[in-house]
């Protein structure tokens, strides 16, 4: 058996692992790479196989970096099932067209830039064009098998596997599998993305108590999130300062799954109690409007806090006032608005999408404020900015950093350090074999040392394209 690292080994985005037996060959994953241009080429390069050969599926959760690559696999060749939980199933429907149609536009909008220069007698450019089209999305959407979560599936007569629940956005899950070798059975466990218990909206973690090897993500795996009182706090206090002492606008770059659901609630919550004053949300984002209706089709997968918070809203005239953004010109018309409204946009790095254009109307004015939520990967517009840029370029136009940026940092979807150990405390002995994964390089180093250190095993950092044989 043979286990390829094809993403998300030594960074954090583009997360994919390829297994080949005798007998079967599977993705586990087949997600975008996320960061300029270098994530760009890795992009259109990152099929080191051939889709053809593909057996299945087995796929983690519906954020772009584990699911965004799924269209162009299929369009290259990929007939097999894709297998799910229904919640991430019903969030591709929406999260994969989504990805085609920004991407559709960008070429476009490059290559209209293209032509200009070129008439400008420049040498000529070379044509972009999109990694897939919304077509070739709603083709790969068809391929979508739903499984439910502590249910085991027999995907190949050789691989059982069982989904189970993550705790990171509606659907996540741990992947449990089992490869049959030898008139036995090794197993796989592959931790996806892990939510810190908790989190708003969805449950924690589960339990997982054996593996024979395992690979865990590293997200944050080099530090500690603050406290959930006190980030509710900071994020009270930003917001009040900004609408009412400062008279400007608040801007959070959000990602449309989980981190946008996750702020309404957590908004919603602190006005019930009294923590914020009366304001008007926008949320601009149609993507975020259809996945924060289908987490409300989920309800039984919510936790506690989160139905109790949408039962008292719905009793109390649906305060405070939220606005989904639908169509273009309501989205312009908010870069007119100067003061006193909360903007929750995508993406939730800042490098596409409606949220570059709040940025560029918002970032320069001292009296704005912008509210970095979650993870900013390298060479992204939103790392640049948590990192202290004073001038950035939007749209190719320079643009001063003038407002305060607050990094929310403990509204994570991901496991701290110490949360990352206590799930694997759980483990009744060490696996044979441990992969830190998804984490930039020195966040995976740091908790490969912390696993070594606090719980004497041995784990490794895989490479870009290294392959595992056992």
């Amino acid at each position: 058996m043979k286990l390829t690292f094809l993403g998300a080994a030594g960074e954090v985005t583009g997360s994919s692992y390829l297994i080949e037996t005798d007998t079967v060959r599977f993705l586990v994953d087949c997600g975008m790479f996320q960061g300029g241009r270098e994530a760009d080429a890795k992009n259109r390069t990152a099929f080191k196989y051939d889709p053809k050969t593909i057996d299945f599926v087995l796929l983690t959760h519906a954020h772009i970096d584990h699911s965004g690559l799924l269209p162009r696999l299929s369009a290259w060749g990929f007939r097999g099932p894709v297998y799910c939980t229904t919640a991430t199933a019903d969030l591709l429907q929406v999260m994969l067209k989504d990805s085609a149609y920004i991407q559709e536009k960008e070429v476009e909008w490059h290559n209209k830039n293209r032509h200009n220069n070129d008439r400008r007698n420049n040498p000529p450019s070379q044509e972009f064009a999109p990694l897939y089209t919304v077509t070739q999305a709603e083709a790969l959407l068809k391929q979508l098998q739903r499984v439910d979560y502590n249910t085991e599936i027999t995907p190949h007569p050789s691989i059982r596997c069982c989904f189970r629940d993550a705790g990171h956005i509606l659907g996540s899950a741990i992947i449990e599998l089992w490869v049959k070798k030898d008139g036995g059975y090794k197993k796989i466990v592959f931790s996806g993305d892990l939510g810190q218990p908790g989190h708003p909206i969805v449950r924690d973690p589960a339990i997982i108590r054996h593996a024979d090897v395992l690979l865990i993500e590293s997200t944050y795996g080099n530090r500690l999130h603050r406290s959930m009182p006190d980030t509710l706090d900071e994020l009270a206090f930003a917001i009040n300062d900004t609408l009412i002492t400062k008279g400007g606008n608040v801007v959070i770059p959000a990602f449309t799954v989980g981190r946008t659901q996750d702020l309404l609630f957590l908004l919603i919550d602190l006005y019930r109690q009294g923590k914020l004053g009366e304001m008007t949300i926008y949320v601009d984002s149609p993507m975020a409007q259809a996945a924060t209706e289908i987490t409300l089709k989920h309800i039984a997968l919510l936790d506690k806090e989160s139905t109790e918070a949408l039962q008292w809203m719905n009793s109390n005239a649906q305060k405070p006032r939220i606005h989904f953004v639908q169509d273009i010109e309501e989205s312009m018309r908010l870069n007119h608005i100067k003061h006193g409204i909360v903007i929750i946009s995508a993406s939730g790095m800042c490098d596409a999408g409606r949220i570059k254009h709040h940025l560029k109307y918002n970032l320069d004015r001292p009296e704005c404020s912008i509210l970095i939520t979650g993870f900013q990967a390298e060479r992204t517009l939103g790392r640049r900015l948590v990192d202290g840029a004073k001038q950035v370029k939007i749209f190719g136009q320079d643009i001063q950093v003038k407002a305060a940026i607050y990094t929310i940092g403990g509204l994570s979807a991901h496991a701290d350090q110490a949360n990352l150990l206590k799930w694997l405390s759980h483990f009744e002995k060490m696996p044979e074999k441990i992969f830190v994964v998804h984490g930039e390089l020195n966040n995976s180093k740091a908790l490969a040392e912390a696993i070594q250190e606090k719980l004497h095993w041995k784990a490794s950092i895989p490479d870009y394209l290294g392959i595992i044989t056992f």
